[in-house]
């Protein structure tokens, strides 16, 4: 059925467009021959053509213009006849003699125009008798298209100021209401298109409805097919309504439409004219068309006139949209220049849209929460650009937002999530300071209700936010404030608390440490506030989270320990934290143990092991003993009890072995307690090669450079030569299992050891010590049994340079190496 009536369409037009251009080629052939009679016959039957029915507006504009282009020849045509003395009120009359009245009045309108243009009557008085002889047509779309030609031809002929036809006093009167007239008329014509058709539909589904044999005879889907018809009227108005808002645009145009004739008879005439029309397209539609037409400054000095209208529309209208156009053209013209900015102050503008958001959002009970978030948001934005120092102001608006959604728990609505993650990024654009948006009450009140989601990504955005613009928040009330902000992060608030963490989340995470990283004060008790209430949020937000947010904050702790060191060094004696002044740094090494203890809920053993040496070694500068043997404890009963993973354990056992090595605050009695623990792991590592760099490792902790009093020559040589035993057992298990004893490169690791300490010192570490261990080498790789290992050969031939090396040198250090044969030093490594 569309299909035959898409090519009836086409065959009706084709017929249009054929009986226009007959009549158009006599009419070029009358005017050629400049017989007026017979040109305004056969101009009367081309127009004739625009009387039909039959076609959309879509078609019949394509015919319109056919015929517009003859129209423009023909007064062409009327001026030459002007010019050559023909009296242009004969052919004014004379053309009003044409036998129907749609070709009467295009003819009557191209005649006018021309009769403007010679000025032998007031333009005034020729456009009035014009727009008032439209009237004569009623069909919506013949009307709409005929007085749109009237303004079109009319357009450049106003009596506006500085314009050739301006007459008398009042003049910019008479071409306002010429044109205010014929937008009155065009605007009911197409307002008349909707009611026609709903009237139809009415009476076409009352007779379905009341009639039972018709309805099953015709059937439901005639129903839905008035339906469609509906819908493709809407269409064809939507089509057809730049037609009227033309008319706003001649309006806006004419020069002499200053402020005041604006507000005194402009606006209320064209408001009056939406309002009163009733129609949800026309009134969107026309008030759009409204704002965007006239200038900012006249809107802002009218503004309580058109906001006024905006209750009155009717509840279909899309009032958000325009609403928002309206705040977003006076946010970007108080922007354009700071002396505008006084007359927004004067008006009161927030004030006005603020209480017109309220009336309309009042009045339109049904409006979702997507449309009352998005006239917030707009509200915002311009308040943001109008009052930015006003703050007040911009939580009345998180307020005003916070009461409409009252008794929601969380949007569902992704649109309203979207206009309400919009309403709070733009304070953190127009501040770049969270500072500032943290001293919005309602901000966060806003935030809850957006869902998990959503929440989390508004919350990553405020950290970013404060991570490019290098926000610095000093106080533990402002820290308290934020992670209450981006608890989203911090603490699970949905059910979802035994998922594992994606990419994504552990992203998330880091941007919550390093955020943790950024938080400092100089003065020390607020540093530990800070801390302590950093600690608050991060333990109670779930075990998955503590191995990213205690790290950071364990540092920031490490951090304040240190600055304490500073202050007493430089003479600051004051304490912080309470009279004693010894209890300063133990408050923070308390914090530290309950801190990291905490880690083992999850379990995280390698990190807090790490975490607990790093406690010990800033033990350890701040010489407290006691404090420092705990953190060792606590990592030792991780490694004991937790840590199972051989290559876990290797790697804390060797970050054991190089704290322990720092350490100076130890007495001789708890630094022999650690150290034999450490050497009693190292021993029980599963591989023999593991076992042995441990070993050697574990020499360091008897030789110590900067330390006198660790300093035992026999036990370093006890741990080299238990090394030397197990690198020789690793060779026969090897041997005994594979056929062959691998790679010497434990034995050259071990000489390196040897070679280290003999420079240091250690009595016990002689010459005939190394030359026995470089022919324990040398023996082993001239062993057939031996796997050839390029690169232990290489690491070989760079220890025997270096040794020449320190010969060559010269002095102390070159006597010391002297007596290494040189024989030893032309080993063949290969």
């Amino acid at each position: 059925m569309i299909a035959d009536g898409v090519v009836d369409e086409d065959k009706w037009l084709s017929a249009g467009i054929a009986g226009l251009q007959q009549n158009a080629f006599y009419m070029h052939r009358a005017l050629d021959s400049n017989n007026l009679r017979d040109a305004l016959k056969y101009s009367a039957q081309m127009l004739s053509e625009l009387r039909t029915s039959k076609l959309s507006p879509h078609k019949y504009y394509e015919l319109y213009m056919r015929a517009f282009d003859e129209l423009r020849k023909l007064e062409m045509f009327f001026k030459e006849e002007a010019r050559r003395g023909c009296s242009i009120v004969d052919l004014y009359e004379l053309v009003q003699h044409a036998g129907n009245i749609l070709p009467r009045l295009y003819l009557l309108c191209t005649v006018g125009s021309v009769y403007i243009k010679s000025k032998e009557a007031p333009a005034k008085d020729v456009l009035k008798d014009l727009v008032e002889m439209c009237r004569g047509i009623q069909h919506p779309v013949r009307g709409l298209f005929l007085r749109s030609y009237l303004s079109q031809v009319s357009r450049d002929k106003l009596p506006d100021i500085g314009s050739e036809y301006e007459g008398d006093a009042d003049t910019v009167m008479d071409a306002v209401e010429f044109v205010l007239q014929n937008f009155t008329e065009m605007n009911k014509l197409w307002v008349r298109m909707q009611h026609q058709v709903g009237v139809i539909l009415l009476i076409k589904s009352f007779i379905l409805l009341a009639d039972h044999e018709l309805r099953l005879g015709i059937g439901i889907s005639r129903l839905q097919g008035l339906a469609r018809e509906k819908e493709k009227r809407e269409k064809e108005r939507s089509e057809l309504r730049d037609l009227v808002g033309k008319n706003l645009h001649v309006l806006g145009q004419i020069e002499g439409v200053d402020l005041d004739l604006y507000k005194e008879v402009v606006l209320p005439r064209i408001l009056e004219q939406v309002v009163n029309c009733k129609d949800e397209i026309a009134q969107f539609y026309l008030m759009d068309c409204l704002i965007q037409v006239f200038p900012d400054e006249y809107h802002l000095q009218t503004l309580e006139i058109l906001l006024s209208a905006f209750p009155q529309l009717q509840p279909a209208v899309d009032i958000k949209t325009v609403l928002s156009q309206l705040m977003e053209r006076l946010s970007n013209y108080a922007a354009s220049s700071a002396e505008v900015l006084p007359e927004f102050l004067q008006v009161e503008a927030f004030s006005k849209f603020n209480n017109a958001i309220g009336k309309v959002i009042e009045t339109q009970v049904d409006m979702p929460a997507f449309g009352a978030v998005s006239l917030y948001s707009s509200l915002l934005t311009f308040t943001l650009h109008v009052h930015p120092d006003r703050l007040d102001y911009a939580d009345q608006v998180l307020g005003a937002c916070v009461k409409k959604l009252a008794g929601n728990e969380k949007l569902e609505d992704s649109r309203a999530t979207k206009q309400i993650v919009a309403l709070l990024t733009a304070p953190l654009q127009k501040y770049n300071d969270i500072v500032t948006v943290l001293k919005l009450p309602n901000y966060p009140r806003v935030m809850e209700y957006l869902d998990y989601e959503t929440h989390k990504r508004m919350a990553t955005a405020i950290i970013q936010s404060i991570m490019k613009n290098n926000t610095q928040i000093s106080t533990a009330e402002k820290v308290e404030a934020l992670f209450e902000l981006i608890k989203g992060l911090i603490k699970d608030i949905d059910d979802s608390s035994n998922d594992e963490f994606d990419e994504d989340d552990i992203e998330e995470q880091n941007s919550v440490a390093r955020l943790i990283q950024m938080l400092c004060n100089e003065d020390p008790e607020e540093m530990f506030k800070i801390i302590c209430t950093v600690r608050k949020h991060i333990t109670s937000g779930g075990q998955r989270r503590l191995p990213f947010t205690v790290p950071p904050l364990v540092f920031s702790c490490l951090k304040l320990i240190r600055q304490l060191q500073g202050r007493q060094m430089e003479g600051q004696d004051e304490n912080p934290f309470g009279d004693e002044g010894s209890t300063a740094p133990k408050k923070i090494f308390q914090l530290l143990n309950q801190t990291v203890e905490a880690l083992s809920s999850v379990p995280a053993p390698e990190l807090a092991l790490r975490l607990y040496l790093q406690c010990a070694e800033a033990a350890n500068d701040s010489d407290l003993e006691p404090v420092a043997y705990e953190f060792f404890t606590q990592a030792y009963i991780l490694y004991e009890e937790e840590i199972s993973d051989s290559k876990a354990q290797i790697m804390a056992l060797h970050l054991i072995i190089g704290t322990l090595q720092r350490m100076h605050v130890f007495g001789v009695e708890n630094r022999d307690t650690l150290t034999h623990k450490a050497t009693g792991y190292s021993a029980k590592l599963l591989k023999k090669p593991d076992q042995c760099r441990a070993v050697y490792a574990c020499s360091h902790l008897f030789w110590v450079d900067d330390q006198d009093d660790v300093k035992d020559g026999e036990r370093v040589l006890l741990c080299l030569k238990r090394a030397l035993r197990i690198a020789n057992a690793a060779q026969q298990m090897s041997s005994a299992t594979r056929g062959n004893t691998g790679s010497v490169t434990l034995f050259v690791e071990i000489l390196n050891k040897y070679l280290y300490f003999f420079e240091k010192g250690n009595p016990q570490i002689n010459v005939a010590s190394i030359l026995s261990l470089i022919e324990l080498i040398n023996t082993e790789m001239q062993s057939d049994s031996t796997t050839p290992d390029p690169a232990a050969d290489a690491f070989l031939a760079n220890t025997m340079r270096y040794i020449e090396f320190q010969k060559q040198k010269g002095g102390a250090v070159g006597e010391k190496y002297e007596p290494i044969k040189k024989k030893y030093l032309e080993l063949d490594t290969y």
